[in-house]
């Protein structure tokens, strides 16, 4: 299972954009077996790998919780607490594969992917749940929360400095293929101008 092709279009294209270093210099050969080099990163891996038995243990301590304070709450923090629990849930679900696949497999689109959903969905509704004093936490409720955020801020971190590896390291693999296709095939305006400057330079030795 992957992701909708012109969902992995968009994707890819934005990472492009966000995470090409353009400081960089052209295109340099590189060394022998650097085709090998593995972009995967290990500390990513495992926070993803702790992060899967985790998730399960938030889960279960936050209905847990929201159960036993559910009747002291307002009728308007019951309808958030429970929106971002199940919503939360779905979102981890779906955040956890894109990791695993775009980590493991090298996928820049999978990458990116969970890379947005920690940022923009995961991480602001875990920071909400810590934070809002509404909701009546309890000192265990914080510590659960807090140890998930920090989860979520290192993967954050460490994803982009992995996609970052990666989408310059394709760029730079894409260039190099365009260099040996120009060196193979040189195009008909090289054999042009080339023509073209030694016909001028014939010219210039016929005696007048």
């Amino acid at each position: 299972m992957s992701l909708p092709e012109p969902l992995r279009r968009r994707l890819g294209s934005f990472s492009r954009r966000v995470f090409t270093d353009s400081s960089a210099a052209g295109p340099q050969r590189p060394p022998e077996h650097a085709g090998e080099e593995v972009l995967s990163s290990l500390p990513l891996q495992m926070a993803l790998y702790f992060n899967v038995y985790y998730f399960p243990f938030w889960w279960l301590s936050t209905v847990i919780m929201l159960w036993l304070k559910y009747q002291a709450l307002s009728d308007y923090c019951k309808f958030i607490l429970v929106t971002i629990v199940v919503l939360g849930s779905l979102v981890e679900v779906i955040r956890l594969y894109l990791g695993y696949m775009g980590n493991l497999q090298e996928k820049v689109p999978e990458l990116a992917g969970f890379w947005l959903l920690s940022l923009l969905l995961q991480l602001p509704l875990i920071l909400f749940l810590l934070f809002n004093e509404e909701l009546k936490n309890q000192p265990a409720e914080r510590a659960i929360h807090a140890i998930f955020a920090l989860f979520l801020t290192f993967q954050v971190v460490t994803t982009f400095v992995t996609l970052k590896r990666m989408v310059n390291k394709l760029t730079t693999h894409f260039r190099l293929m365009e260099l040996d296709l120009l060196e193979e095939q040189p195009g008909p305006a090289f054999y042009s101008l080339g023509k073209g400057r030694k016909a001028a330079g014939m010219a210039g030795r016929v005696p007048s």
